[in-house]
């Protein structure tokens, strides 16, 4: 047990490092729990900081000592890092490394000598649904086998989350296995800065003037900026590996363009400008659209979580049409988006830029539902359902939405006969 906390110690302090060369706006903590006959040191709690020095010897002085191999105190210190650290500001995430169950039967056949469960009365009810209704996501590291039990009542409490698997490592194997895992949920939190950034809660989106009217381009000033894109995945290991969707990975180009000075449209999360693109000649018409502003600076974490949908829905879209070639099925068209990064009126702005459709259907959102595909199905905002709940911005509903988004109202129709895909029962 001491090597593998070691270990983790290790590759905890690896990851702030990395963090801290990041996104030095990440706020981090720690809570360390031992068993209840280690008395005093039981817990050891370092609250949230953006000082990377201090948690680096704080994190330092942690023994890996105390206790012995069996079951331990993991429901008290869950509850203790839910209730005794300032979570106070942005997305919460708990990231979990554990190597044996807590105690009770209900978790483990090992000798126990709290049987009957956590003698402070405790239960992985109260403290799972704390942590819920305290809105903190749950990862899980997993070192040992022994885990596996109490796994499966958590999941039977607050429903599937991430486990990182770092079973049977010696402590350097350990180190790697766990930058590795935690590298991806850090790229994540990192790419949508969600993690204790402060935001004005009070404050309602700015509003602004529509105008339907094109304007006159002679009267626009001419802009030099940036359009960022990701390539589209080959496969479905690019698909779901989201360090394929770092900020390093973005391909930027030259962008000229104008667009207009007011909106012509709003929806539920952007406006929509008109726009040209001044590369070509005559000048091609485009939407820019701009997200709501709620009073803090422009959101750059929604235009990249727009761009790496867009990449991953056109990758989607291109293997369903490969599968419905030849079967006399409607295909599916996805407008493709770009981020726009430009320099103007003295700040940065970024906008998602996307081709004008006929009579400028691409205004805003697509609300209705359709359940059978059309002679010409068109996907402009799409919303992607994914289990994990730091990926594709504040529309991933997660398995609820997997769910009551898809398959509660999915009944099996020609498409999913000619594409042979099984029925459900």
């Amino acid at each position: 047990m001491a090597g593998h906390i070691a270990a983790a110690k290790d590759s905890i302090l690896q990851l702030t490092e990395y963090i801290k060369s990041t996104n030095p706006n990440i706020k981090i903590g720690f809570c360390g729990y031992r068993d209840h006959c280690d008395n005093s040191l039981r817990l050891q709690i370092f609250d949230f900081t953006n000082s990377y020095e201090e948690f680096r010897r704080n994190l330092t002085s942690v023994l890996a000592t105390g206790g012995s191999d069996g079951p331990k105190d993991v429901l008290g210190g869950l509850y203790a890092a839910i209730t005794q650290m300032s979570w106070n500001n942005g997305t919460r995430v708990l990231f979990h490394i554990g190597d044996y169950p807590p105690h009770g039967k209900r978790f483990t056949n090992m000798q126990d000598e709290y049987p009957d469960g956590d003698p402070n009365g405790l239960t992985a009810e109260n403290v799972l649904e704390k942590m819920k209704s305290e809105n903190i996501f749950y990862f899980f590291g997993k070192i040992t086998n022994y885990t596996d039990t109490m796994i499966e009542v958590f999941r039977s409490i607050i429903g599937e989350f991430s486990i990182f698997e770092l079973v049977e490592g010696v402590p350097i194997e350990l180190i790697n296995k766990f930058a590795a895992a935690t590298s991806s949920i850090t790229m994540s939190v990192s790419l949508t800065s969600t993690i204790e950034t402060r935001r004005n809660l009070n404050s309602s989106p700015q509003k602004l003037e529509i105008d339907r009217n094109i304007p006159d381009w002679g009267t626009r000033p001419a802009i030099k900026g940036a359009t960022l894109y990701y390539y589209i995945p080959e496969d479905v290991a690019e698909l779901k590996n989201q360090r394929f969707y770092d900020k390093k990975n973005l391909i930027s180009k030259t962008f000229h363009f104008k667009v207009a000075q007011k909106p012509f449209a709003v929806g539920v999360e952007k406006y929509a400008y008109y726009a040209i693109n001044t590369k070509y000649d005559p000048p091609r018409r485009i939407v820019m659209k701009a997200y709501l502003t709620d009073g803090t600076a422009n959101p750059l974490k929604k235009y990249l979580e727009s761009t790496e949908i867009s990449a991953l829905t056109s990758y989607l879209a291109i293997k369903f049409n490969s599968k419905a070639r030849g079967k006399g099925i409607p295909f599916v068209n996805f407008l493709r988006v770009n981020l726009v990064r430009a320099a103007f009126d003295g700040r940065t702005r970024f906008y998602i830029s996307e081709l004008e459709l006929q009579d400028a259907v691409n205004s805003g959102v697509i609300v209705e539902y359709r359940p059978v595909l059309e002679a010409f199905f068109l996907l402009t905002d799409p919303a992607i359902h994914c289990i994990d709940p730091l990926r594709f911005g504040k529309t991933n509903l997660g398995r609820n939405g997997i769910n009551r988004c898809f398959l509660d109202s999915h009944g099996c129709n020609d498409v999913c006969r000619q594409l042979r895909l099984p029925t459900r029962g």
